[in-house]
């Protein structure tokens, strides 16, 4: 597998500690750790014992024809003499004699005259130092802790920005820091993961299993990771050189997803695999998205390959206890899931079916959607506006919906407020800009990063391109706003390169928004305003002039 990154998330500026502590294993985090353990080795051994119950049919399905195979002699070449190995040891075993003991030269034992005096008896002019600081013969003395202390210190003027990065068929978070005064990028940190990660999503609130928790009201740094395993992890970023999640959501005892079972003896056709039974407890499919509710901040949504969505509680130890609601709304595969940040009880939701939904979870049969022209690849409600979302699709469509307008039965597609045909290829990235009313950037397959200014003329929505940009990232799979600065964003993708974009580089990005950031000051920027970890395999040359309009 070629190396790509497939989500990427930002982390807004003072969230993360000054200094981060290292991993470490005490008595408290030993115990959830073993718990974790116990978990993982008692689904393999029970996969194992399938395994290799299935290989054993395998072979009683050959036994029939052993009769026709004969033991060779081992110590026999091929005309029949003994092997030179053989002899030798024929050879040893004959002449040795348990009752001679001349190899232990007992004649001249005494004889010997080896010095009684050790290697440390000429001690006495020796200086000792209780520390190696008064030792005038130590001349590089010990500072590494101080030294890395200050590698791995996170200034609250310094963003972070979590990457999932797949490289080589290994899998990991990679964190970087974002120093943006001095256009400085760089990884602090990695975490390793156990599949293919398909999404991210930052929360602030310590899972009830996470060893640094100490009040549920105090705000912390953790990622949220799906992958192509069923269950959710979540790490703390705040830990450098963990080993284990802070916490587990889903039954690794019950997907018995790890340790696969031959599906066949080989002599006869293969069957299909058969699915997992969907469960209304935990996901038995990969998880395709995850959304945090900001509001209610023990709670976390899910959405599966498993055509299921999933609401969790951190409150509980949820690798034992199941989600507490399990929403069945799509026929096919959930790709997308977002919480409606200004009504914290409806959730937006896309699917492979070709359908968007919103619904109440309190009352999710009374949800609302419309039929689609293509599969969902990327969905997000539109912060200036409770009532109104932005849904990308497979085929470069972008369109924007009033959820107030989409009728409560889905058998019909919903006149769209706007339709934009915004690539050649899937809409992979969509974002909407949390500080400028009517801007939103998106990122395709056809390798190229746009921004587009939506404003409303006449009681109707006029939306006109601002600028666009290669970014050298390949195929982009992911488009983020930062948190912090209003016109600069991440992307990345297949060419597993994360590129910084200060849009506000660009003149016609000036002149579109200029008058809704009013006291903004633009810096000048080299190259355009791209800030990129170059990439050893690969060379600068995706780097190419916007094109301004």
């Amino acid at each position: 597998m070629s190396s790509l990154i497939s989500c990427t998330h930002w982390v807004k500026r003072g969230v993360a500690v000054q200094n981060p502590k290292k991993y470490d294993i005490d008595e408290k985090e030993l115990e959830r750790v073993s718990k974790l353990a116990r978990i993982e080795l008692e689904e393999a051994r029970k996969e194992w014992q399938k395994a290799t119950e299935a290989a054993k049919k395998i072979v009683d399905g050959e036994a029939d024809n052993d009769d026709e195979w004969e033991d060779e002699p081992v110590d026999a070449d091929e005309d029949g003499d003994i092997s030179m190995d053989s002899a030798k040891d024929e050879t040893k075993k004959t002449k040795s004699d348990p009752n001679d003991l001349s190899e232990y030269n007992l004649d001249s034992y005494d004889d010997d005259t080896k010095s009684a005096l050790g290697p440390f008896s000429n001690i006495k002019g020796l200086t000792y130092h209780q520390n190696n600081d008064d030792d005038p013969y130590i001349t590089l003395k010990e500072d590494d802790e101080d030294e890395e202390r200050q590698e791995l210190e996170i200034l609250p003027s310094d963003n972070l920005i979590v990457i999932a990065k797949t490289e080589d068929d290994i899998s990991q978070l990679e964190i970087y820091v974002y120093e943006e005064s001095e256009e400085n990028l760089y990884v602090h940190h990695d975490l390793m993961l156990p599949s293919f990660p398909l999404c991210l999503e930052w929360l602030d609130f310590a899972p009830s299993t996470s060893a640094s928790r100490t009040s549920a009201d105090k705000p912390g740094n953790y990622i949220a990771v799906g992958t192509f395993e069923p269950e959710i992890e979540i790490w703390s970023l705040d830990t450098v050189e963990a080993i284990y999640p802070d916490a587990i959501l889903g039954r690794q005892d019950k997907t018995k997803a790890h340790i696969p079972v031959p599906s066949g003896t080989g002599k006869k056709k293969k069957k299909k695999t058969k699915a997992r039974e969907i469960s209304s407890d935990y996901h038995v499919d990969a998880v395709l998205g995850l959304s945090w509710n900001r509001t209610h901040r023990n709670l976390l949504a899910s959405c599966s390959a498993d055509k299921t969505v999933k609401l969790w509680d951190l409150n509980r130890d949820c690798s034992t206890e199941p989600a507490i609601r399990s929403f069945n709304v799509h026929k096919d595969k959930v790709q997308a899931v977002e919480w409606n940040q200004k009504d914290p009880t409806v959730l937006l939701t896309g699917s492979y079916d070709r359908t968007v939904r919103t619904f109440d979870t309190r009352t999710p049969d009374a949800g609302v959607g419309s039929i689609l022209g293509a599969d969902v690849e990327a969905l997000k409600w539109d912060p200036w506006e409770s009532h109104s979302f932005y849904v990308s699709l497979e085929n470069g469509l972008v369109l924007n919906f009033d959820a107030r307008n989409l009728p409560s039965s889905v058998k019909s597609a919903a006149p769209a407020r706007f339709t934009l045909s915004a690539h050649d290829g899937a809409v992979s990235g969509l974002d909407v800009n949390p500080h400028i009313r009517g801007c939103i950037a998106t990122g395709g397959t056809d390798k190229i990063v746009k921004v587009w200014n939506v404003n409303e003329r006449d009681g109707k929505l006029d939306v006109s391109l601002v600028t666009s940009r290669d970014l050298g990232a390949g195929k982009v799979f992911s488009v983020t706003w930062s948190p912090d600065d209003p016109l600069t964003l991440a992307a990345a993708g297949s060419q597993a390169k994360l590129q910084i974009w200060d849009v506000g580089a660009n003149m016609g990005v000036r002149r579109a928004f200029g008058s809704k950031l009013q006291g903004k000051e633009f810096k000048e920027r080299s190259n355009g305003g791209v800030v990129a970890m170059a990439n050893d395999n690969e060379d600068e040359s995706g780097d190419e002039d916007a094109d301004e309009p």
